[in-house]
């Protein structure tokens, strides 16, 4: 008698679940699974081991890598021969993000899938970035290992992300920033180089910030971000601070 299939645990369902080639011809469209689609986001996107995946997934390790098989064959067929994707389907059971139920640590339910990085931000939205550890505004610019965005429209907080910098520092963090189309940078402790490599992208630069990095943003777009904007790396925003309601919003910057 054949072992049931254990039902696979998914964060939740994929927001987009139609991918089609532009090009006349319509071929049988190309079905991925929706436990497929999960196993690939793990493995794939977050580099995860298929030993990692499959705690994740609450299913075995070999499960895992006869899914992902699978999956990618799907894909290959996919663009190779131009078919339409569609996502549907499979075995599984969403975990909700709940406490107690949650997936893991990149559960979609977590802030850190809430947007993706290069999201186009619109004509009227404003991203904002802010040096992140542990919910506080991380106050070694040039080592920041995550920073936090926030998209922002008619002065609302729509959308947050933690992202990681992957090893970039100093001022290969402004062509990241800039790659991910922020606006202005909230910080701690920032050096000449990297302030020089901000202004060049066209970001906005308030340093010598601290505490929390949400009400840093809060305060912000209230006009009242206490700031230093002679910040350097050796001083940590710790003397005399601004506040950009002090110096008029306008010529800050600041909305």
């Amino acid at each position: 008698m054949p072992r049931p299939q254990r039902c696979r645990r998914v964060c939740k369902e994929p927001v987009f679940s139609r991918f089609t080639p532009d090009t006349p011809t319509r071929l049988e469209p190309v079905i991925l699974t929706v436990d497929e689609f999960e196993v690939i986001r793990l493995v794939d996107l977050h580099g995860k081991t298929h030993e990692q995946c499959a705690r994740q997934m609450n299913i075995s390790r070999s499960t895992v890598t006869e899914i992902y098989e699978s999956a990618r064959k799907k894909l290959a067929e996919s663009l190779v021969y131009g078919k339409d994707l569609e996502i549907r389907g499979g075995r599984y059971h969403l975990c909700g993000g709940a406490a107690q139920s949650c997936c893991g640590p990149v559960c979609r339910f977590s802030a850190q899938e809430s947007i993706p990085s290069t999201q186009e931000k619109g004509d009227a939205c404003m991203r904002i970035a802010v040096t992140y550890e542990n919910g506080q505004v991380f106050q070694h610019f040039g080592h920041t290992a995550q920073f936090k965005f926030y998209d922002v429209q008619d002065g609302t907080i729509t959308a947050s992300r933690i992202v990681d910098t992957n090893g970039s520092g100093h001022g290969a963090l402004a062509g990241f920033l800039a790659a991910n189309q922020v606006d202005t940078l909230i910080c701690g402790g920032i050096g000449g180089g990297a302030q020089m490599a901000l202004d060049q992208a066209g970001i906005q630069l308030y340093g010598g910030v601290s505490g929390s990095a949400d009400e840093a943003v809060a305060t912000f777009l209230s006009g009242q971000l206490n700031y230093n904007p002679n910040v350097m790396c050796s001083h940590h925003g710790h003397g005399e601070g601004h506040t950009c309601g002090d110096h008029g919003c306008g010529s800050h910057g600041c909305h």
